[in-house]
C-alpha cells in the first residue's frame, strides 16, 4: 500500500468516511514548492512523514 499513498482518492477508511486526498493535496503542494514529501514505516513500530522545503 505504501506506494500508493500519495495518489488521489486513494483510501483505507470505509466509504464515506474519507475522500483519500490529503496525502495527495500535501505532496502537491510540497512539490509546488521545489520540496519533498517522503514517508518510511517500519511495520508496527510507528511511521515517519519526511518534509523537506527550500531555505529560499
Amino acid at each position: 500500500m505504501l506506494h500508493k499513498i500519495f495518489q488521489p482518492f486513494f483510501t483505507t477508511k470505509p466509504t464515506g468516511q474519507g475522500t483519500g486526498l490529503g496525502l495527495s493535496l500535501s505532496y502537491d503542494i510540497v512539490k509546488a514548492y521545489s520540496g519533498k514529501l517522503d514517508v518510511k514505516t517500519e511495520g508496527d513500530n510507528g511511521t515517519q512523514f519526511i518534509l523537506e522545503l527550500p531555505a529560499d
